[in-house]
């Protein structure tokens, strides 16, 4: 046996399925013609181009396959999944005498398509019980064709794992148990061994990552990577188990792959043997520390590019939580609620920008006695600074100039968004949106600083909100994030106060752009501390200014148009954003039967809710966000392990920045 196992832990012998296959079925026609029965024509060509976009989703996902990368069989599968949840309502309205709508699903281990099962009439559990299914395999081929000799592969293939183990998570625990009659793979025993399987894949490249990474020297070390060894044993051992004593999974695998058993107890046989070696390293509960880091990144140039990429995986940061500002405002959502309440779905193989509805924001905040919160919380200001330089002479001179051009997108980008950033002429969506896509790039650099090994590091100047005259002039990173969280904050309540009130669509804008800016302060306040900048950054400002949009929240008008059609708890000034209950409360079904009946009277309010559902699980699924560099429709992504500036957004950016600047008002 080699030292700490690493030859053992070979980073190609990684398994992946295939994703499920199925007829194809028209999807459009019927359930326009539901629409326009059961509510109205008015209503049906309010919610046509999400019923376009589902048919064309699904089509795309059974004719296209074969000319699709993966990141774009991911995107089309989300997107689907996304159309089908809004839908999914009208499935119980077909009556008995319509034609039926019948979703025929095949056994994704059966190559010959043998044994395919059709849902019941009218059913719709199997189709995204399928789809779900179809996510996870897609991850794990993602994963298996990740470069896992480099850091980079190894990291970008371990979070694909983990987020196919959470597909099939949510397969085990919600969605198999109600498909009945359902093809082998779907069942509960089959959705649990194959999030065992992926979950012990990953922990695998994690482990590896730890060996290649850290000095085993310590104590501590060395009982971290005695635990490691044995999750990873256990996972194993879990999968294995579940598979080799039910003879009909074994022959059913068997059939699929003969060498998956033995490869399976050959994983299993191998990391027993290192955890019992290992047992003696495990510190006694007495010695252990209260928290275990998590693995750190090697330095070496080799590194750079997972370094940068594992920045952005902080989701938590980055997680979109309030739910009409995307609808309503982000361009990089596809589906838009517009002011005369149509839900419009854009294709999901069109690159992003996306219309906004700028109509939902209006010149009304002179008419509000609530404008005196722009008083009190101004946009900072910052000096123009070359980040690109700075940053790409800094790659050079501490590790190479090859690292430097791997890394020049990412480099390229952050120049460009800190210059627009600081735009007074921008739309407020565009600012908001040119914010957050800065803030995740200083995410992705800060772990090379303090760059103490450059002649001239970059030097961020901030002024203070409150008095202009004053101003920190840093070379911290805390600073300048901590400024730009500040400014999104800020810009959210401006967001809230442009607002037409007197809608619908612009009240629950309102609040969750309010919503928004208290989770950008929260964040904030984590900041402050290692920010030591202008006073308006400090913990007692940023409190207090926390408490001015709670009490502005509370004093929100209520829209004088029909709410009949939304969820009430949208006009709660005391909830945490739009149907935020519905996304909390998601997963007690007596909760959300009961919502469903007083919120959805309309079919805009049904497909709002189904999106909601959709949105709220494959966030809790979808974690790593480095992932999205691996989308053909990323602004920044990865390609031959470099970071690259996305070419193919910039001119239709550029079309829509020129839109803005005509429209908005100055």
């Amino acid at each position: 046996m080699s030292n700490d196992g690493q030859e053992m832990l070979n980073p190609e012998t990684m398994l992946s399925i295939p994703l499920k296959k199925t007829d194809p079925v028209e999807l459009y026609l019927p359930l326009r013609n539901l629409v326009a029965s059961k509510y109205s024509e008015s209503d049906a060509e309010k919610v046509e181009g999400v019923l376009e976009t589902l048919n064309k989703c699904r089509r795309d996902m059974v004719e296209r396959r074969g000319d699709l990368s993966l990141p774009m069989q991911r995107d089309c599968l989300i997107h689907y999944f996304k159309c089908l949840s809004m839908v999914e309502l009208l499935f119980t309205s077909l009556s008995s005498d319509a034609d039926p709508i019948i979703f025929v699903w095949y056994d994704a281990f059966n190559p010959e398509h043998e044994d395919g099962v059709s849902s019941q009439r009218n059913g719709i559990q199997l189709e995204k019980a399928a789809v779900l299914f179809s996510l996870g395999a897609i991850y794990s081929k993602i994963a298996a064709s990740c470069d896992r000799t480099t850091a980079l592969g190894r990291h970008l293939a371990m979070e694909a794992f983990k987020v196919a183990a959470n597909f099939f998570l949510q397969l085990w625990k919600v969605f198999a148990k109600d498909v009945v009659s359902a093809t082998l793979d779907l069942t509960l025993l089959f959705a649990k061994f194959l999030c065992c399987l992926f979950s012990a894949q990953a922990s695998e490249l994690e482990l590896q990552q730890q060996l290649n990474n850290e000095d085993a020297s310590c104590a501590l070390q060395q009982h971290r990577r005695a635990l490691a060894f044995m999750s990873v044993y256990k996972l194993y051992r879990r999968a294995y188990k579940l598979i080799s004593t039910d003879s009909a999974a074994r022959k059913h695998v068997y059939s699929f792959d003969q060498t998956w058993e033995t490869h399976l107890y050959q994983k299993l046989t191998f990391f027993q043997a290192e955890a019992r070696q290992r047992k003696s390293s495990i510190l006694p509960e007495s010695e252990r520390p209260n928290l275990l880091s998590r693995v750190t990144s090697c330095a070496d140039a080799e590194c750079v590019a997972e370094i940068l990429v594992r920045g952005i995986c902080r989701r938590s940061i980055f997680k979109p939580r309030q739910i009409y500002v995307d609808l309503i405002l982000s361009e990089y959502n596809p589906f838009k609620i517009m002011k005369d309440g149509k839900l419009v779905a854009n294709p999901w193989d069109v690159p992003p920008p996306y219309p906004t509805d700028s109509a939902i924001l209006s010149s009304s905040l002179s008419s509000l006695p609530l404008s005196g919160i722009l008083a009190f919380l101004p946009l900072k200001k910052s000096e123009p600074l070359n980040l690109y330089e700075s940053l790409r002479n800094y790659f050079v001179l501490k590790y190479s100039e090859s690292v430097a051009k791997r890394v020049e997108g990412l480099l390229q980008m952050l120049h460009k968004l800190r210059n627009e950033m600081l735009r007074d002429d921008l739309s407020l969506p565009l600012r908001r949106n040119c914010l957050i896509h800065y803030f995740k790039c200083l995410c992705m650099i800060e772990p090379f600083f303090p760059m103490n090994d450059t002649p001239n590091p970059p030097v961020f100047v901030w002024y203070n909100a409150i008095n202009p005259q004053q101003d920190s002039s840093q070379h911290n990173i805390h600073l300048e994030k901590a400024s730009v969280l500040f400014n999104l904050a800020s810009l959210c309540t401006h967001i809230a106060l442009s607002c037409d009130l007197t809608t619908i669509q612009g009240h629950c804008l309102a609040v969750d752009a309010l919503n928004d800016a208290l989770h950008w302060l929260k964040q904030l306040s984590f900041l402050s501390k290692e920010a030591c900048g202008t006073i308006d950054l400090s913990e007692q400002y940023i409190h207090s200014t926390n408490n001015e949009i709670v009490r502005l929240k509370s004093k929100f008008p209520h829209p004088q148009s029909d709410v009949s059609s939304y969820p009430a708890a949208a006009f709660d000034p005391l909830a945490s954003g739009p149907l935020a209950e519905i996304l909390v409360q998601s997963s007690t079904p007596q909760y959300l039967g009961s919502k469903l009946k007083t919120c959805t009277s309309d079919v805009t309010g049904q497909f709002l809710v189904g999106y909601c559902k959709a949105h709220s699980l494959l966030q809790g699924v979808c974690e790593a966000a480095c992932l999205d560099l691996l989308s053909e429709v990323s602004p920044l992504k990865i390609k031959d392990g470099n970071l690259v500036f996305n070419a193919i957004l910039e001119a239709p950016n550029l079309a829509l920045e020129n839109m803005i600047l005509q429209e908005t008002p100055h």
